[in-house]
């Protein structure tokens, strides 16, 4: 038997099973349903688990033969590949700064603050955490217009699970990781996100906002459940 986690919702209607980047294999039921019902869809999609515990294992092995950041591998923004350039300036430097350099082709040059301890993720994380603010309160401005709708606030942070969420008092959290991410696949999760405004749960009338909004919304679904893992590994 294919070993899982079991959760409970009480949003979920249905019985879902979803396999984690990691390759945890999360199965999550409505509050009340039986655990029989957890061990019986796991029994019944073995084939389709294994088959995609192998994928998951043979991109982590990609995944960790990649060069070191600033060392030949790159970092995606807006979809797009930079190169990451560390450099040690001439002169006195008190802090680091990471320069968006498109000139002579897309890149982030890290220059280097005299005696920076950081490490060139924590420094590449610090900044992409500021420029994904910038560019989901932009995006999100925009949609809510759109849409018709007032959030009261936003929060840029690393979920884990979900790559963003909306409470019913109308704040909204969006993982930083979604910069790195195509921007028509940013525009769709600030969409999905303000839809909830309207429609709390995942109901035909909430996905018929979304679609209305975002005609592309299921590519942009398939394109975060393909790369979900250089997404959530991008800096390791």
């Amino acid at each position: 038997m294919i070993d899982y986690t079991l959760r409970r919702s009480d949003r979920a209607r249905h019985t879902r099973l979803t396999i984690r980047p990691d390759g945890e294999v999360v199965v999550t039921l409505p509050s009340r349903a039986p655990d029989r019902w957890a061990s019986d869809m796991v029994r019944a999609r073995a084939d389709w688990i294994d088959r995609h515990l192998v994928r998951l294992a043979a991109a982590r092995e990609r995944l960790a033969a990649r060069p070191t950041l600033g060392a030949g591998r790159g970092v995606s923004l807006g979809g797009l590949e930079h190169a990451v350039e560390v450099v040690h300036p001439e002169g006195t430097r008190r802090r680091s700064r990471v320069v968006h350099d498109d000139v002579d082709g897309a890149m982030l040059r890290i220059e280097l603050g005299d005696g920076e301890t950081r490490s060139v993720a924590t420094i590449l994380e610090t900044w992409l955490r500021g420029e994904a603010r910038q560019v989901i309160v932009r995006r999100m401005v925009v949609r809510a217009r759109d849409l018709a709708v007032e959030p009261t606030a936003v929060a840029i942070r690393d979920q884990r699970s979900r790559w963003g969420s909306a409470s019913r008092h109308g704040t909204l959290s969006f993982s930083w990781r979604l910069v790195m991410a195509p921007t028509a696949v940013l525009d769709y999760v600030v969409v999905h996100e303000l839809a909830h405004l309207r429609h709390f749960g995942h109901g035909p009338a909430f996905w018929r906002i979304v679609r209305e909004a975002v005609p592309d919304a299921d590519i942009a679904r398939r394109w975060l459940r393909l790369h979900e893992g250089e997404l959530r590994a991008a800096l390791d």
